[in-house]
């Protein structure tokens, strides 16, 4: 009894040996070299040979193994870190995989969304708490601007220069014999610091602040490219689309990407009745506000948190005044932004063309404020929108 559970071990040990051989010459088989494969192979043909039942031949040949094994394949310096990186490796391509199929990054580029989305904007008041700079970056994408006047002159603007890197994109400029360098292209600069509206006629004195705030980088998320196949598109989706073959007055958007609410399906009339849309789907005998269709639009005109409705604007295209209808063609969809007295969308342009759907908002990924997660989940703040001028207040975060 004792003799046939020796043997069974013995076999057993060999089987392992051919085992890790035959494992050996699948995974690496396209690097090992012929004369390599040659000497495995003769490995798992003497490990084949072998009776179990010659004791001193199966010690001598398993404890000669590992060194043959080791001489026909040698160790490679820093394997460890080889397996590591080939994890990685290949992480990353399933990562980009996904990217490409399934969910692709997307960066918010203006206010047309506020509040649901933010994009890139400047605020005086620090709307976060307290941190060191770099944490004001990292988790509120948020960079400081602040300078103030060295000395006197006025702005030279032939000295404007973009500063474009992977991380950042930096204005710098001078005025009088200093040169300041603040966050953001040029465009945004010279907005949120005032010059584009003084031009170089203003004298600045020492001692003024040029601007004290910080540049907000806009909301990152990704879009869903895919499940819109299959469960359609519906009132009140946020989708992201391109502008390719959309012109407005003849030209081309700015920008490749778009993200608005989706108003108007094919078929549907719709209309604008003191700042509600209202909805007429192909077939239907009568229009229904479109708070009928989903619960979303509820909080666009809840006029709390920054909303404040949809507007009919005659600087628009279609939906001009109140009561005046638009269908929307086959195969087409008419969509609008959140923070309509801003927004340049369907009433402007026209409809979005099926095929330049790129996908649903899904995920906003950062910065970690209160809109953090599934795109549209959180509730308006309680707080009324303040109208200035006819237009809200949109600096809340």
């Amino acid at each position: 009894m004792f003799e046939f559970w020796t043997i069974r071990k013995r076999r057993k040990r060999l089987n392992e040996v051919k085992k890790h051989v035959r494992a050996l010459l699948h995974n690496d088989d396209d690097i090992l070299s012929e004369k390599q494969k040659r000497r495995l192979d003769e490995l798992i043909i003497e490990a084949s040979s072998i009776d179990p039942k010659d004791g001193l031949k199966v010690n001598g040949f398993l404890t000669q193994a590992p060194e043959r094994l080791q001489a026909a394949v040698p160790r490679k310096r820093f394997a460890l870190l080889r397996e590591y990186l080939d994890v990685i490796a290949v992480a990353m391509m399933v990562a980009f995989g996904i990217r490409a199929l399934y969910l692709q990054p997307f960066k918010i580029p203006t206010g047309s969304m506020q509040p649901t989305l933010f994009g890139i904007h400047y605020v005086q008041a620090k709307v976060f708490p307290n941190l060191p700079g770099p944490l004001d970056y990292m988790l509120f994408s948020a960079r400081r601007a602040q300078a103030e006047i060295k000395d006197a002159g006025t702005w030279d603007v032939d000295s404007t220069t973009h500063f474009n890197s992977f991380f950042s994109s930096d204005t710098g400029f001078k005025i009088g014999d200093t040169f300041y360098r603040l966050p953001g292209t040029p465009n945004e600069v010279l907005v949120y610091t005032g010059l584009y509206e003084m031009r170089d006629q203003y004298r600045f004195n020492p001692g003024e602040k040029l601007c004290d705030g910080w540049l907000m980088l806009g909301d990152h998320l990704f879009v869903d490219r895919v499940s819109y196949h299959f469960s359609g598109l519906h009132r009140g989706d946020v989708i992201v689309f391109n502008t390719e073959d959309i012109l407005y007055q003849g030209n081309k958007l700015g920008g490749y990407y778009y993200i608005k609410r989706l108003i108007g399906l094919p078929g549907d009339t719709l209309k604008i009745v003191d700042r509600q849309v209202w909805v007429k789907p192909r077939g239907a005998a009568t229009f229904k506000p479109i708070t009928f269709y989903h619960p979303v639009f509820t909080k666009i005109y809840a006029g709390k948190g920054g909303y404040h409705g949809h507007l009919a604007t005659d600087r628009a295209t279609y939906l001009t005044a109140d009561g005046l209808t638009f269908t929307v063609p086959e195969d087409s969809y008419f969509a609008m932004g959140d923070n309509s007295i801003n927004s340049l969308d369907s009433r402007y342009w026209g409809v979005v063309p099926r095929r330049n759907i790129v996908g649903k908002g899904f995920f906003v990924f950062w910065p970690f404020t209160r809109r953090w997660g599934l795109v549209d989940f959180p509730a308006p703040l309680d707080v009324p929108t303040s109208m200035q001028n006819g237009f809200p207040s949109m600096t809340l975060q």
